[in-house]
């Protein structure tokens, strides 16, 4: 019976590694969910089935119970997006911000638009040499009303992720904001990519390194919470 239950859960925790791209790590330094946001971030609108996506409404239950566990003692959170969905990468970060827990994040490969938010929301952040991260004004595809409002409207979403951004990183808002708008940068778009000695400099994100630096202080994190517990 013991073995058959065995089977089920490391089944199951198969199948959450395809759906979602997480797992969990246990060893005797600490439990650790590693999560993933890859491709583009999905929001109220269902992507085509061709790109890869990270569904919101997946993520935030799942972050919830993360926070709730007494088996997981830390998160993980790897980064490779183009970014997405505005409100909903705005959500998933802000969830992440929420967290006692100990959470550190690490950008591979890219950690563009929304992705900004999410690479800054844990408590540690980590981007590697050639990680890449694309700071631009905020867009919208479909249908615009040609209206003051509506440029007002771009303006103070644009400061709720400014706010966001530099109340979780080191960046000045007046940098940040510089980047959003440079014209130098990109030849057909208004914005600044910043690679991983860039971003580490301009204080978006706390550290360069890898996968071993960011599992090495997310442990040193939980072994802080351990103690003061």
């Amino acid at each position: 019976m013991q073995d058959f239950t065995n089977a089920d859960l490391r089944k199951e925790e198969n199948q959450q590694l395809v759906d979602l791209g997480s797992d969990v790590t246990k060893t005797q330094r600490g439990n650790i969910y590693t999560l993933t946001i890859i491709g583009q971030v999905e929001g109220h609108q269902v992507l085509p089935e061709t790109c890869k996506t990270t569904k919101y409404e997946h993520v935030l239950p799942l972050l919830a119970g993360i926070e709730e566990s007494d088996e997981i003692d830390g998160l993980l959170l790897l980064l490779n997006t183009v970014g997405g969905d505005i409100e909903a990468g705005l959500a998933i970060a802000e969830m992440i911000a929420g967290m006692k827990k100990p959470t550190v994040s690490l950008v591979l490969g890219g950690g563009h638009s929304i992705g900004i938010p999410l690479a800054v929301c844990t408590k540690k952040s980590f981007i590697t040499h050639t990680a890449s991260m694309t700071v631009h004004p905020v867009r919208m595809t479909g249908l615009v009303v040609g209206a003051p409002q509506t440029y007002r409207y771009f303006q103070r979403i644009q400061e709720q992720i400014a706010d966001f951004v530099t109340m979780n990183s080191g960046i000045s808002k007046e940098k940040f904001e510089g980047y959003m708008m440079a014209t130098g940068e990109m030849a057909t778009d208004v914005g600044t990519i910043l690679y991983g000695k860039e971003a580490v400099a301009s204080g978006l994100i706390d550290k360069l390194g890898g996968l071993s630096d960011a599992l090495f202080a997310l442990h040193k994190m939980i072994d802080r919470q351990k103690m003061r517990k």
